[in-house]
């Protein structure tokens, strides 16, 4: 399966408003930013659903509106490798050729017959009157004539006829079956260390729609207080977790609009447990949150530091994105302090702290049930793009803490040159720093490696697939 980018990047010809059928139109109007700006799904779609309920015309939409549209931007999204091996099949041009517009109704239309349950028929014209509205009448014809050829088998069928054989490129196989570059599934596959059965399990959940996962920010909020919310169930592993199981809208739940909680995966909310469990020698008075941007493990590291006296710097290099940790910040129990700065050219002095988490940028393979277009995006080379990074803000944080204290690596990726390689690499220029084993602190959780690392995993822990290390600086 070709990792490159299935169309080029150029702007839909105008397009007029369809007077019926919002649902599909907002979709494809969705789609189209992702694929013209590089917007994500999780950043586009949630205001053009509140644009559409606040309207009071005939198109006003309802609670079931919103979630099949939410299910035909992200379904069509997460299967895109998928419906584009299907799409090729029926096409008499490769898929580069295809205006991209074009390639985006054809996809909506295939997901609607491969991946719902949404009859043939009411799929098939639908689509069509969504291609008439928004192509035209020529363009229309022709997705409707490829999509009654992808309605003559289902998603088994057509996944038997496209996909490689698995014996003679395992790798293929998995990306054209699980929808995931070539490249991923390797990575993935490396990371896990094991068989075909946990691959494939980690790719179907990546696959998933996520839980939307409530974080109870301590000494402001309670669990129990999100838990009266309707269809609310406690986290798996956080004691500050709650999930809630029908979706919903987040900003919906007082705690969360008065930023008294917060939506925070359960992973995130680990790592930050973990870092805070973590045995310090000596002193345990100055915590710092390196990489704070947009804020979820700063509010809760600065809540559980409130708790034991101790005081967070939180620190966010972009100050639009140190804004946002100022908010979720705001009204912490304790003191703190937010600050834009570089994490690899600090203005505090060496060995200041006693915890330090440093969260870095990564390619974010480990969130891809939550921004499945990013696995479209990323190319191989991104790593090395990421790496001198990584290396500069671990260094830093190893110089910031001082003897007997611990620092954090975290990262949203299980990539191994993002994860074990920059620790490894960092534990040769720092010989008097040693790796703490982690799998302790949560007791709790299951199947978290060989250790003395931690590796989280959506289809084990149902959570992002973050990786958290600790280290500790002896001398």
């Amino acid at each position: 399966m070709s990792d490159q980018p299935r169309r080029p990047r150029r702007p839909a010809k105008p397009y007029r408003r369809p007077k019926k059928d919002p649902v599909r139109i907002l979709a494809f109007e969705a789609l189209r930013a992702v694929d013209e700006r590089d917007a994500y799904a999780n950043l586009v779609l949630p205001p053009l659903l509140r644009k559409a309920r606040e309207n009071e015309g005939p198109e006003k939409f309802d609670a079931r509106d919103a979630a099949l549209a939410t299910e035909l931007v992200y379904g069509t999204l997460r299967r895109q490798g998928t419906y584009d091996a299907v799409i090729a099949a029926c096409v008499d041009r490769p898929l580069r050729e295809v205006d991209p517009p074009v390639l985006d109704v054809l996809s909506l239309g295939a997901h609607q017959l491969l991946g719902t349950r949404i009859p043939t028929h009411a799929a098939v014209s639908a689509t069509v009157e969504l291609a008439r509205v928004v192509l035209g009448d020529g363009r229309a014809k022709f997705v409707n004539a490829v999509l009654r050829k992808i309605a003559q088998d289902d998603l088994d069928g057509w996944l038997e006829r496209v996909a490689p054989p698995y014996d003679e490129d395992p790798e293929d196989h998995l990306a054209v079956v699980h929808s995931h570059p070539r490249w991923v599934v390797s990575a993935l596959w490396d990371s896990l260390g094991g068989g075909r059965a946990g691959v494939e399990e980690l790719l179907r959940a990546d696959n998933e729609r996520p839980e939307v996962t409530l974080v109870a920010r301590p000494g402001r909020a309670t669990p129990g207080e999100l838990l009266a919310e309707e269809a609310a169930v406690p986290g798996r592993w956080s004691p500050y977790a709650v999930r809630l199981t029908e979706g919903g809208e987040p900003g919906a739940v007082p705690a969360v609009a008065e930023g008294r909680a917060g939506v925070q995966d359960e992973g995130s909310q680990l790592v930050a447990l973990a870092l805070a469990a973590a045995p310090v020698e000596g002193p345990d008075r100055r915590w710092l949150d390196a990489c704070a941007g947009p804020g979820g493990k700063a509010a809760l590291l600065g809540a559980l530091a409130a708790e034991r006296g101790a005081v967070l710097l939180a620190s966010e290099k972009q100050p639009h994105r140190a804004g946002l940790v100022a908010k979720a910040l705001a009204g912490n129990p304790g003191p703190y302090q937010v600050v834009a700065a570089d994490g690899t050219r600090p203005p505090w002095r060496p060995g200041s702290f006693d915890r330090v988490l440093v969260d870095v940028p990564c390619t974010g393979l480990g969130a891809l049930r939550r921004r499945p277009e990013a696995r479209w995006r990323r190319r191989p080379e991104d790593l090395d793009g990421f790496a001198p990074l990584q290396r500069g803000l671990l260094r830093t944080a190893l110089e910031s803490v001082r003897v007997g204290g611990v620092v954090g690596y975290a990262t949203c990726s299980p990539h191994l040159a993002e994860t074990r390689a920059v620790v490894a690499d960092l534990l040769k220029q720092f010989p008097d720093t040693e790796l703490i084993d982690a799998r302790p602190l949560l007791p709790d959780v299951p199947d978290l490696g060989e250790g003395p690392d931690i590796q989280l995993w959506p289809h084990l822990h149902g959570t992002d697939a973050m990786y958290l290390a600790l280290l500790r600086r002896t001398a």
